[in-house]
């Protein structure tokens, strides 16, 4: 077992990862405060491992609440009806939720569990390979609204964080393929040596290689706990974690959030901030060859919808979390490994861009 820490002073909290942890005895126990544990699943996630994660659980009064699968679920519904059996199990502040699930999962019971009785205790256990890389790490929680995504929510971190590689295997293709989106992310936006790691390891990572694994989820936590320890609330640095975010956002809202995965949806977003940032003349052809390369190795779209339209494109965009005074900031590339968010491009540029990548 791999353990990483984010730092956050009093509020600093490890990432166990490794094989069979959801069985592991006692891992659990020092992050649980109170009596009263509620995890909130799916019935998909549920079938798989709730009783795994139960026998951990035996010396507690646990209830289970199951939304349903999918991110269109991820809205003010399903977070009322936690948060109402939150309540009617009259739980308190030392009452603990747990999130058993991938990142709808974990986004709708951390900001449940933020916002009832102002806060209680929350441990996330993320089921699937975007979750174990990205969502579960960092304490943005929240749901999505008709107008875009995330727009609704609050940080709030976790007690701890448990990755379960075991869990890995039980994804299809396509959701494991949409983790990897969030992989190759971290080696764009920071780590250039993780970057060619990737494509060097492509075939042993699909074939899902337990110790490649292993690697790919320590790397990415390591990246994501480092940026959120020096911005834990996207002053400036974090910002960069949205790589292809602003652009992936509004695919998944115009999509009404079905049909595209995420990681689909972002990783035809990073190609698109990779087509800009090379437009503006920081980053080679040659390399943004390879970053196309390498998400269509692992069956990622590096287009949009052809449903879109550019007007319908910059209308969702204007919704970005980022944009400040009607001006939306995006995260660009000056070389693989190199990130930085700039509000600085040409609006003409931008343009021709999202014209050529709907075209």
């Amino acid at each position: 077992m791999k353990e990483i820490t984010v730092q956050l002073d009093e509020r600093s909290y490890p990432i166990f990862i490794g094989q069979g942890l959801l069985q592991q005895a006692g891992l659990l126990k020092p992050y649980i405060s109170g009596q009263k544990v509620c995890i909130v699943s799916n019935q998909t996630v549920a079938d798989l491992y709730l009783d795994r994660l139960q026998s951990q659980l035996t010396d507690y009064q646990v209830s289970i609440v199951l939304i349903e699968d999918g991110e269109q679920y991820k809205n003010m519904d399903s977070f009322n009806r936690v948060v109402d059996h939150l309540l009617e199990q009259n739980v308190d502040r030392k009452s603990t939720v747990i999130a058993l699930g991938g990142g709808v999962i974990g986004d709708l019971a951390g900001y449940a569990a933020a916002s009832c009785l102002r806060g209680i205790n929350f441990i996330q256990i993320p089921t699937t390979l975007l979750a174990q890389v990205d969502s579960s790490v960092g304490g943005k929680t929240g749901v999505n609204h008709s107008q875009g995504k995330n727009l609704i929510g609050a940080f709030y971190q976790p007690s701890c964080v448990v990755a379960d590689i075991d869990s890995l295997f039980s994804l299809s293709q396509r959701e494991f393929s949409a983790g990897m989106a969030e992989v190759i992310k971290y080696g764009l936006i920071s780590d250039a040596d993780f970057f060619d790691w990737l494509e060097a390891n492509t075939d042993s990572i699909k074939s899902l290689d337990k110790q490649k694994l292993a690697h790919i989820v320590a790397r990415s936590c390591e990246i994501k706990a480092d940026v959120v320890s020096q911005d834990e609330k996207e002053s400036g640095l974090r910002a960069i974690l949205n790589y292809g975010h602003t652009f992936g956002h509004a695919i998944e809202a115009a999509v009404g959030y079905q049909g595209w995965l995420h990681g689909e949806a972002i990783s035809a977003g990073m190609v698109m901030a990779s087509n800009l940032s090379a437009a503006m003349g920081a980053l080679t052809e040659q390399n943004l060859d390879r970053i196309k390369n390498l998400f269509q190795a692992f069956a990622l779209p590096i287009h949009p919808p052809a449903s879109m339209s550019a007007a319908q494109m910059k209308a969702l965009m204007l919704h970005d979390k980022k944009t400040i005074d009607a001006q939306v900031r995006l995260i660009l590339l000056r070389a693989i490994g190199d990130a930085y968010v700039s509000a600085d491009y040409s609006p003409q540029l931008l343009d021709k861009i999202i014209t050529e990548a709907l075209s």
